[in-house]
């Protein structure tokens, strides 16, 4: 049997923002319409070294493959001279059970995936004149969800807010310098939600970081960090008081998303929130006035990685790349 292994730089030449945006729209469709394998996810939350790692499978129907997928976020690792993400991708075949990849991805393709879940997010909750928007966070998902946001929207002006100004200034200087934008370094997160038409929260709080009177009429949320039962960036009255709510996954995120502190507060009911792919399939609106307030709760759903993966694997395949491993 041989086995196919491709390098980051090799996956990287293969897959971009645009195709995985419609990658992952076609996947949130297939998640709701239930033509999925998707098992629950398993994480270790290792706290005394700010570690965590995710483990998470998943086949769409028709797809000649599956996946699992591991992926770390080790938020000290910068001060040992390594990268804050990491991970793979092992694809096997869904006809037989055999190993047919191995996608040594460094954590791209779960950063791309989550990227362009943002933006599929914002395309159909998002107002359509977006001139602003509000980061908070300046990891490597911070980058990555603003280039994604430019594939669906055009704003004009950004802000950001990071516990260490020196990377939020860095995050700034990178934002100018490579996607034109112009952008504020906030002196902390009130500054960055206020008046700006989509904010994007991408930091690993474990209690609220957005507050509900900040938000403006017609301001579109992204909220990406909350996928460990013990994170919270948004306070509960932000989903509770949103004119629409919308989620990768029912089941995941009333796990461990924003989703779960607003139903344990007792602020929202499931029959109150939506999963995103019933918008993009035209089963529920998104966006309906300019003013409403939306909020997406994005967990990280396996359906997307076997998406991505798929088709790099399918692809790479095709085109003769990687190296092979006879096993």
């Amino acid at each position: 049997m041989s086995v196919v292994m491709l390098s980051e730089r090799e996956i990287r030449g293969i897959i971009g923002y645009r195709k995985a945006i419609d990658l992952v729209r076609r996947a949130f469709v297939l998640h709701t319409r239930g033509e999925v394998i998707l098992p629950e996810v398993m994480n270790f939350d290792f706290r005394d070294v700010a570690g965590e790692t995710h483990v998470k499978g998943a086949h769409l129907k028709g797809s000649p493959y599956f996946s699992i997928k591991v992926a770390s976020g080790f938020y000290k690792n910068p001060e040992k001279g390594l990268p804050v993400g990491s991970g793979m991708v092992s694809v096997f075949d869904a006809t037989t059970g055999q190993l047919r990849a191995v996608l040594f991805d460094n954590g791209f393709l779960t950063d791309l995936r989550t990227a362009a879940s943002g933006a599929v997010a914002t395309d159909v909750l998002g107002r359509r004149d977006v001139q602003s928007v509000g980061v908070l966070g300046c990891g490597i998902q911070a980058r990555y969800q603003l280039e994604a946001l430019l594939e669906v929207r055009s704003p004009r002006t950004a802000k950001v807010y990071c516990r260490t100004r020196p990377n939020a200034e860095a995050y700034a200087a990178w934002a100018g310098k490579a996607l034109g934008l112009e952008v504020i370094v906030a002196d902390g997160p009130e500054q960055v939600v206020r008046d700006v038409d989509v904010l994007i929260t991408t930091t690993p709080a474990q209690s609220p970081v957005v507050r509900l009177p900040w938000l403006r009429p017609g301001t579109h949320v992204t909220a990406i960090g909350s996928d460990m039962p013990h994170k919270q960036e948004l306070d509960a009255d932000v989903l509770g008081q949103a004119d629409r709510v919308a989620v990768d996954s029912l089941a995941q995120a009333s796990r461990q998303g924003e989703l779960h502190h607003a139903l344990d507060a007792g602020l929202l009911a499931l029959d109150d929130v939506h999963e995103l792919g019933e918008i993009v399939a035209g089963l529920w609106p998104g966006r309906e006035r300019q003013e409403e307030i939306t909020v997406a709760d994005l967990t990280g759903i396996g359906v997307l990685d076997a998406a991505v993966a798929g088709y790099v694997t399918q692809a790479a395949i095709a085109r003769g790349m990687g190296r092979s491993l006879e096993v």
